[in-house]
């Protein structure tokens, strides 16, 4: 007679999403340090021009798509789900690469960049948080996601602020968001673990 974690295909499934991402975890745990860094330098010089904070997303963004390719690359070989991962990295790079090539923009084409940014890549962390399991931080990945909805939401609804208080809203956003991932790149680093006892699958009597 033998018992496991799963009690449903919907577990399976929502398992095996987990298992594919727990390898990446560090990945995630860069990110979300990245992320506290980008936010803590807004905070700490909230006073920039516009370029620089141009400059400065713009490097965030292209060093975070990186990453989410890496995660990609090393899910496709486990297996598991990486359109999201690369997407998202393809993505990130993309709106990294628009900041430098249009440095020059204004506070209301800034705005509305980001704001789109953070909409698109919110909407899709929170579907892939929920194909998580609930143990191995599904919903740290679904707030990462929601924070990102709303500080979009945000943006668009008062596009029209300056420069200074747009660094520390995006400062603030990019900290919280970074604690999400690092708290959930441990959630993932515990499923890696548990799998690798076989105890921590099923038992047998």
């Amino acid at each position: 007679m033998s018992s496991t974690t799963f009690t449903g295909p919907s577990d399976a499934q929502t398992d095996a999403a987990t298992a594919a991402l727990a390898p990446t975890w560090w990945l995630f745990l860069v990110r979300g340090i990245l992320g506290i860094i980008f936010g803590c330098l807004a905070l700490i010089f909230p006073g920039p021009t516009m370029l620089s904070l141009v400059l400065l997303f713009s490097a965030y963004m292209l060093v975070d798509g990186v990453a989410g390719i890496v995660s990609a690359v090393r899910a496709m070989r486990r297996r598991g789900r990486w359109g999201f991962l690369l997407f998202v990295g393809l993505f990130n790079i993309a709106v990294g690469i628009g900041a430098l090539l249009w440095p020059g923009l204004t506070v209301l084409a800034f705005v509305l960049l980001v704001a789109s940014w953070a909409i698109v890549t919110g909407g899709l962390m929170t579907a892939a948080g929920l194909r998580l399991n609930l143990e191995h931080g599904r919903w740290w990945l679904v707030l990462g996601g929601i924070l990102s909805l709303a500080y979009g939401a945000l943006l668009f609804i008062t596009p029209l602020i300056g420069a200074l208080v747009l660094t520390w809203w995006m400062g603030a956003y990019a900290i919280a968001f970074g604690v999400a991932l690092i708290i959930f790149s441990f959630r993932l680093r515990a499923r890696q673990q548990q799998g690798t006892n076989p105890t921590a699958v099923g038992t047998a009597a």
